[in-house]
């Protein structure tokens, strides 16, 4: 495996986690907008099931993939530690995605 191959497969990985990322960002926005005023207001607790679980599919994606990130790039504990308390932030993970992106 040559070097370029090993920069490609950490690229890639770096994607897929951005991705991720903004996924679950915007299924935290949705849970909290859509979902919870749609609960109380509107008396249709169902969409919070629906945004709830898919928002904790993700968060666990999430959580899983930063773990893997912080392996294979070498992450310290400071800049995990960041990345963690963005996944609690509403609007944390994009900008997570934008900083990844530098």
């Amino acid at each position: 495996m040559t070097t370029a191959d090993v920069t490609t497969a950490a690229d890639a990985k770096l994607g897929r986690f951005r991705l991720v990322s903004l996924a679950e960002g915007v299924s935290f926005l949705l849970l909290l907008c859509v979902g919870m005023p749609l609960k109380y207001a509107a008396d249709m607790p169902a969409a919070t099931m629906i945004f709830g679980s898919l928002h904790g599919i993700l968060f666990l994606a999430y959580l899983a993939l930063a773990y893997d990130q912080k392996q294979s790039q070498g992450w310290n504990g400071k800049r995990f530690a960041v990345v963690l308390v963005a996944s609690v932030l509403p609007t944390g993970p994009f900008w997570l995605h934008k900083s990844l992106k530098k």
